[in-house]
């Protein structure tokens, strides 16, 4: 059996859904806070039970008769995220699976200025540590992130932001489904992998695309970091929220998303989904 952590979610719950189309249901198993939010991969056939990681007994029996777990990182940015992590791979050990996937991120470092990518860093080494097999899916940062850190572009026709650098922006969906296709494969995938989309582009490269895709010219401005900061919180953006999402820009510069890989495209069997398909999909919704 397959236990998979966070199904109620958009990532985990749609990697539940194309695992489904992969395996029979009664292989599949869902570990989630609240059973009810999940009826409907009950209704197909799917184990599900209560779990989390703030209740370690119930995890482990959510887990129980797997043989790969999938835990999907906290997205909590007020919790000690490492410790939790610790709970659900101690649950994993418990329930004797034999291998662990996490959702991981590209990136991940010990020295990163982006905060999560310590913690990812570090549930990657307690993963080494378990005993067990684990697959850790570095994904590329989600291209739907573009929506609130380039602001109201299409207002506006600018994009104004701190100073960058380029990022291998990548469809959430795709990395869903290629979390599937390693679940239900028979490839082992030991350590962390990376899961990109083909290429790597700058907020100037993402004007440029913008000003192509609409037909408008969209001009790049680069704000100092502290003039960036107080525009923000002078929008209403809590001050704690704007300096998080200023170390994203901060380890953007240090190159620490810029790489690609063609493994995403290996494992979807076509191309993953680019920031051109991304910007037109928000352009359509604008």
């Amino acid at each position: 059996m397959i236990v998979i952590t966070g199904a109620t979610g958009a990532l985990n719950g749609a990697t539940v859904e194309h695992l489904l189309k992969r395996l029979p249901a009664e292989e599949i198993g869902v570990s989630v806070r609240d059973t009810t939010k999940a009826q409907h991969f009950a209704d197909r056939g799917v184990r599900v039970r209560q779990g989390s990681y703030e209740d370690p007994g119930a995890l482990r029996h959510s887990f129980e008769g797997a043989e790969q777990v999938l835990l999907v990182s906290s997205n909590d940015p007020h919790a000690d995220a490492v410790a939790l992590h610790r709970v659900g791979i101690d649950a994993a050990v418990a329930a004797g699976a034999r291998r662990i996937l996490y959702t991981s991120h590209q990136g991940a470092g010990a020295g990163s200025p982006f905060h999560p990518a310590r913690d990812h860093a570090a549930t990657e080494q307690l993963l080494a540590e378990s005993g067990l097999a684990w697959t850790a899916l570095r994904n590329g940062f989600y291209a739907h992130s573009l929506g609130w850190l380039l602001g109201p572009w299409q207002q506006t026709g600018t994009i104004t932001a701190p100073a960058d650098g380029p990022v291998s922006w990548t469809d959430r969906e795709d990395a869903a489904e290629a979390a599937a296709v390693v679940l239900a494969g028979d490839q082992a995938f030991d350590g962390p992998v990376t899961l990109t989309a083909r290429q790597a582009v700058t907020f100037d490269d993402v004007a440029a695309l913008a000003s192509e895709k609409t037909g408008c010219d969209i001009t790049r401005i680069t704000l100092d970091d502290d003039e960036w900061i107080a525009a923000k919180i002078s929008a209403g953006t809590p001050e704690a929220m704007a300096r998080m999402t200023l170390t994203t820009f901060q380890a953007a510069r240090e190159g620490r998303f810029a790489g690609v890989d063609p493994l995403l495209a290996e494992l979807l069997r076509r191309e993953p989904r680019s920031v051109a398909d991304q910007l037109a999909a928000d352009i359509d919704a604008g």
